[in-house]
């Protein structure tokens, strides 16, 4: 018999804490209970679930529906994509039947990768890996939980990219009923017409957003550049970083693995002519992988990059009090603390 493997990929870091893995739990018991309705999917589905944080784990090895049932989902520390894409590879290779002379291996592997957050990992030689010897014989599915994920990274290993907009209960629910059809759909395929394509079914009415990697522009990666605004002046500036891999962070005094970036300097900006040379668009870098805090060029105050709640970047001084130059808001200076905050950046 011909097998269907059917992979979920999901991130189990501290950011998916409460209600969304509580969501994510309930979810693949409900795909499990709608696809042993299906007799297209109890003849060919297999199920397997691989779980990643700062490591991978695998939660529950390939395995035929019927018999399947749902793993509790542990939570661990980091967001370890590299690490978990390396452990759906290695099941691949060992879990999934390659054709041969002598007769047909399984259907082409369907994988489910569910994130809600940036890897924290140097996941350059698994995506490689991936592209080089995986990605055109797997069908793989990339779905954002939530808007904080750079669906840029995604579009590195795959073109089907979905954005799930809102995470509250219903719009859990109807993601997993789109999951399990989108399984049926497929499982009908294979069965009826011998074709491992994949099928997916329409996203109208639900809170899921196929996402164009071809409408989002790459940053230069060899470059992060701030925008700030000077809180004295009200001027514009940019703040430069170069990549350096591996650095250690001054600021969090620790290593930071994997791609990281050190400061060149601030310099002031003319902000409209700035605008309007500008594509508007914009992506996202961790404060952890980045070292060093330049003075404001525009005033001298000491930090040149401070966080507002706004998600802008402006100066602060000595004084206690501070107002935030783009948006208004008063308050005192904090940390961001442990585990570094994304916030915007140019594309280079």
């Amino acid at each position: 018999m011909r097998r269907l493997p059917i992979y979920f990929l999901i991130d189990i870091s501290e950011s998916m804490v409460g209600v969304p893995i509580e969501q994510v739990q309930e979810g693949m018991r409900n795909i499990i209970q709608n696809l042993r309705t299906d007799p297209y999917a109890l003849e060919t589905v297999f199920v397997s679930i691989i779980a990643f944080a700062g490591k991978a784990v695998t939660l529950s090895p390939l395995t035929e529906l019927y018999k399947f049932y749902p793993p509790v989902f542990p939570i661990g520390g980091g967001t370890s994509l590299g690490s978990g894409l390396e452990a759906l590879m290695n099941d691949i290779d060992k879990s999934v039947q390659k054709t041969t002379m002598e007769k047909k291996g399984d259907w082409k592997p369907i994988v489910f990768l569910f994130t809600d957050g940036n890897p924290t990992d140097d996941y350059s030689a698994a995506f490689r890996r991936w592209n080089n010897h995986y990605r055109r014989h797997a069908n793989l599915v990339a779905v954002s939980l939530g808007d904080n994920v750079n669906t840029l990274t995604l579009a590195q290993i795959t073109e089907n990219i979905l954005l799930l907009k809102d995470t509250d209960p219903k719009s859990f629910s109807e993601f997993f009923k789109w999951v399990s059809d989108s399984i049926k759909a497929s499982s009908m395929s294979v069965t009826d017409y011998g074709s491992d394509e994949l099928r997916l079914p329409s996203t109208t009415g639900i809170n899921l957003e196929k996402v164009n990697p071809a409408q989002h522009s790459n940053p230069d990666e060899n470059f992060v550049v701030l925008h700030g605004r000077c809180q004295t002046t009200h001027g514009d500036y940019l703040v430069k970083y170069a990549r350096k891999d591996n650095l250690f962070n001054e600021n969090f005094a620790s290593y930071y693995r994997g791609p990281g970036f050190r400061l060149v300097g601030a310099y002031p900006v003319n902000g409209a002519k700035y605008q309007q040379l500008s594509s508007g668009e914009e992506a996202s870098v961790n404060t952890s992988s980045l070292t060093g805090v330049p003075a404001c060029p525009c005033c001298g105050n000491q930090l040149g990059v401070v966080v507002c709640e706004c998600g802008k970047i402006f100066c602060v001084g000595e004084n206690g009090d501070h107002a935030c130059p783009w948006c208004g808001l008063e308050g005192t200076l904090g940390d961001i603390g442990p585990g570094g905050l994304d916030i915007t950046r140019g594309l280079g």
